[in-house]
């Protein structure tokens, strides 16, 4: 029925935003949250990072269920695990049940994430793919955007508990989509493919540049997560509602929506790969860094949802522009695993740190330093680059 590219991609990002948009639930709804289960800042913190544990396990299987199973198929899977996660989160008397809930739907959040991706490769391979891509990634964003503008309102007016369940209703709707409308490429059918062996089959020099890799994208992803997180709190504390507060850390979002796109075509424009990350990452640190001091942060929340944009279409550029061919898929299952494990922890800590210091600038300031280490993320892979030249992995045994 559909095989035009661009009509496949929309229905794809459509179906993503469920992804980020049940992400930031958590985050939205953590003033109430905070008064009804009596948690604690480093609690709320786990909470949101547990949405994102299980890639730390699943990045590297999920592609080889999609390639045995079907994209299609494992994505709806994910999406059924993100319903049902949501319902336990919103049906929980306590902590451990919404822990449970959580961890079921960042299961199902993973596996749409790869599978997702995987469908852009099979429709933009050769064709845009670079462009493709920065568009699928802004659906995250645009997620959680939604959310921070959304389900504080809705939190206030009715419960927390219909929040979420909203939540639920949205990856319902990407049920709709992806089972309704997205099709395989003319000729293309991977439910006929053979199960892969579960084996990254890596040689020494490729991971270590998937390691370096992936510490720089998830160091940008986890300052950007935590700015998101714990922005609205650090606003409450001046005054500000909760769902104003939402809506001001939005604005930031909404800028990168923009700037990553941009940032993607700047990339491929100027082959300035290193400038562009290193510029984009540092002075959106000191942005960051910025927004606890000043008494109108909505400037400089666009300013640093605006320099953010230059840095994640290069850094997600690295790793196909050095790896053999053959390893490009196993590097990057090693590089979400690193994603993954970095933004489950980096939101407890952020929490910890407002626990510890009772500071409610203190997860910003954290947010900063994280963004920081996204340069020497760099500087490690680049440093492998050289001292290991690529001959090294071809002598690798496929």
């Amino acid at each position: 029925m559909l095989e035009n590219r661009w009509t496949i991609l929309m229905v794809i990002f459509l179906a993503r935003i469920s992804m980020g948009f049940m992400f930031q639930s958590v985050a939205s709804v953590s003033p109430l949250l905070l008064d009804e289960f009596k948690l604690s800042y480093g609690q709320i913190g786990f909470l949101m990072g547990l949405f994102l544990l299980p890639g730390v396990f699943l990045a590297l299987p999920g592609g080889v269920l999609g390639q045995r199973f079907g994209s299609r198929r494992v994505a709806l899977v994910g999406l059924g695990l993100m319903i049902v996660g949501s319902l336990v989160t919103a049906w929980s008397s306590g902590f451990v049940q919404a822990c449970v809930g959580r961890a079921v739907a960042g299961a199902g959040g993973v596996l749409l994430n790869l599978l997702l991706a995987k469908m852009v490769a099979d429709w933009f391979t050769g064709k845009e793919i670079s462009t493709a891509m920065g568009v699928m990634l802004s659906s995250w964003p645009i997620g959680i955007g939604i959310a921070l503008v959304t389900l504080g309102v809705a939190a206030t007016r009715w419960s927390w508990r219909a929040s979420i369940l909203i939540t639920a209703a949205v990856a319902a709707a990407g049920v709709l989509l992806l089972g309704a409308l997205y099709r395989n490429p003319p000729g293309f059918d991977d439910s006929a493919q053979e199960a892969a062996r579960l084996k990254p089959n890596l040689p020494g020099r490729a991971w270590a540049l998937a390691c370096s890799a992936g510490l720089c994208w998830m160091a940008l992803n986890a300052s950007f997560i935590v700015v998101a997180s714990f922005g609205p709190s650090l606003l409450t504390t001046r005054g500000t509602s909760v769902a104003e507060a939402g809506s001001l850390v939005s604005t930031g979002i909404w800028a990168s929506l923009v700037s990553v796109p941009l940032g993607g075509y700047l990339a491929d424009r100027l082959r300035r790969p290193n400038l562009l990350i290193a510029l984009g990452a540092l002075t959106t640190a000191i942005t960051i860094a910025l927004v606890p001091i000043f008494l109108h942060p909505v400037v400089w929340f666009v300013l640093a949802g605006t320099l953010l944009g230059l840095a994640p279409g290069a850094i997600m550029a690295l790793l196909p522009e050095v790896l053999e061919p053959r390893h490009v898929a196993a590097g990057f299952g090693v590089l979400y695993t690193i994603f993954y494990l970095g933004l489950a922890l980096s939101q407890p800590l952020a929490g910890l740190t407002r626990d510890l210091s009772g500071d409610p600038a203190m997860p910003m300031f954290f947010a900063s330093a994280l963004m920081v280490t996204t340069v020497g993320g760099l500087a490690l892979f680049r440093w492998v680059e050289r001292h290991y030249p690529r001959h090294v992995e071809s002598r690798a045994k496929p």
